[in-house]
Protein backbone atom coordinates (compact mmCIF):
# COMPACT_ATOMS: atom_id res chain seq x y z
CA UNK A 1 0.00 0.00 0.00
CA UNK A 2 1.16 3.54 -0.76
CA UNK A 3 0.49 6.76 1.10
CA UNK A 4 0.16 9.91 -1.00
CA UNK A 5 1.08 13.17 0.73
CA UNK A 6 -0.21 16.45 -0.70
CA UNK A 7 -0.12 20.15 0.03
CA UNK A 8 -1.08 23.21 -1.98
CA UNK A 9 2.39 24.56 -1.20
CA UNK A 10 4.47 21.72 -2.66
CA UNK A 11 4.39 18.89 -5.19
CA UNK A 12 2.88 15.63 -3.89
CA UNK A 13 4.89 12.51 -3.15
CA UNK A 14 4.15 8.87 -2.39
CA UNK A 15 5.66 6.64 0.27
CA UNK A 16 5.54 2.95 1.05
CA UNK A 17 3.28 2.06 3.95
CA UNK A 18 6.08 0.74 6.17
CA UNK A 19 8.02 4.00 5.86
CA UNK A 20 4.96 6.21 6.28
CA UNK A 21 3.99 4.30 9.44
CA UNK A 22 7.43 4.98 10.91
CA UNK A 23 7.04 8.70 10.25
CA UNK A 24 3.51 8.72 11.65
CA UNK A 25 4.83 7.09 14.82
CA UNK A 26 7.55 9.72 15.13
CA UNK A 27 5.14 12.65 14.75
CA UNK A 28 2.54 11.03 17.00
CA UNK A 29 -0.16 10.43 14.40
CA UNK A 30 -2.25 7.33 13.74
CA UNK A 31 -1.59 5.74 10.33
CA UNK A 32 -5.17 6.25 9.12
CA UNK A 33 -6.18 5.87 5.46
CA UNK A 34 -6.76 9.64 5.33
CA UNK A 35 -5.55 12.44 7.52
CA UNK A 36 -4.36 15.99 7.83
CA UNK A 37 -1.58 17.86 9.56
CA UNK A 38 -2.78 21.40 10.10
CA UNK A 39 -0.55 24.44 10.04
CA UNK A 40 -0.94 24.67 13.84
CA UNK A 41 0.29 21.08 14.25
CA UNK A 42 3.30 21.47 11.97
CA UNK A 43 5.83 22.95 14.42
CA UNK A 44 5.51 19.91 16.70
CA UNK A 45 5.70 17.49 13.76
CA UNK A 46 8.76 19.25 12.35
CA UNK A 47 10.47 19.23 15.77
CA UNK A 48 9.73 15.51 16.24
CA UNK A 49 11.14 14.59 12.83
CA UNK A 50 14.24 16.72 13.31
CA UNK A 51 14.85 15.21 16.76
CA UNK A 52 14.51 11.66 15.40
CA UNK A 53 16.86 12.47 12.54
CA UNK A 54 19.41 13.91 14.97
CA UNK A 55 19.22 10.78 17.13
CA UNK A 56 19.92 8.64 14.10
CA UNK A 57 23.19 10.53 13.60
CA UNK A 58 25.93 8.38 12.23
CA UNK A 59 24.40 5.10 13.37
CA UNK A 60 24.53 2.17 11.02
CA UNK A 61 21.30 0.52 9.95
CA UNK A 62 21.55 -2.19 12.61
CA UNK A 63 21.68 0.50 15.30
CA UNK A 64 18.86 2.55 13.73
CA UNK A 65 16.01 2.71 16.26
CA UNK A 66 13.55 2.99 13.35
CA UNK A 67 14.94 0.09 11.30
CA UNK A 68 12.47 -2.60 10.40
CA UNK A 69 15.06 -5.36 10.38
CA UNK A 70 18.79 -5.97 10.74
CA UNK A 71 21.09 -6.46 7.77
CA UNK A 72 24.59 -7.70 7.07
CA UNK A 73 27.46 -5.38 6.20
CA UNK A 74 26.82 -5.54 2.44
CA UNK A 75 23.29 -4.23 2.94
CA UNK A 76 24.67 -1.39 5.09
CA UNK A 77 26.20 0.14 1.95
CA UNK A 78 22.74 0.46 0.37
CA UNK A 79 20.79 1.37 3.51
CA UNK A 80 18.38 4.29 3.27
CA UNK A 81 18.30 5.90 6.70
CA UNK A 82 15.65 7.85 8.49
CA UNK A 83 17.21 11.11 7.29
CA UNK A 84 16.51 10.16 3.66
CA UNK A 85 13.07 8.65 4.35
CA UNK A 86 11.87 11.65 6.36
CA UNK A 87 13.26 14.38 4.09
CA UNK A 88 10.27 14.65 1.70
CA UNK A 89 7.77 14.99 4.55
CA UNK A 90 10.00 17.37 6.48
CA UNK A 91 10.42 19.65 3.45
CA UNK A 92 6.69 19.51 2.73
CA UNK A 93 5.87 20.44 6.32
CA UNK A 94 8.30 23.36 6.36
CA UNK A 95 7.17 24.75 3.00
CA UNK A 96 3.50 24.26 3.87
CA UNK A 97 3.90 26.00 7.22
CA UNK A 98 5.59 28.94 5.50
CA UNK A 99 2.68 29.19 3.02
CA UNK A 100 -0.02 28.54 5.60
CA UNK A 101 -1.27 25.36 3.89
CA UNK A 102 -2.27 22.04 5.49
CA UNK A 103 -0.67 18.71 4.56
CA UNK A 104 -3.04 15.85 3.80
CA UNK A 105 -2.46 12.19 3.12
CA UNK A 106 -4.48 9.32 1.75
CA UNK A 107 -3.98 5.71 0.84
Amino acid sequence: MLYRFQSRATPPFVMLEVNARQLFEIIGRAPAPKGVITVDQMPAAIAALEAAMAREGENTHNADAYAVEGHDNEAEKQHIGLRQRAAPLLHMLKDSRADGKDVIWEV
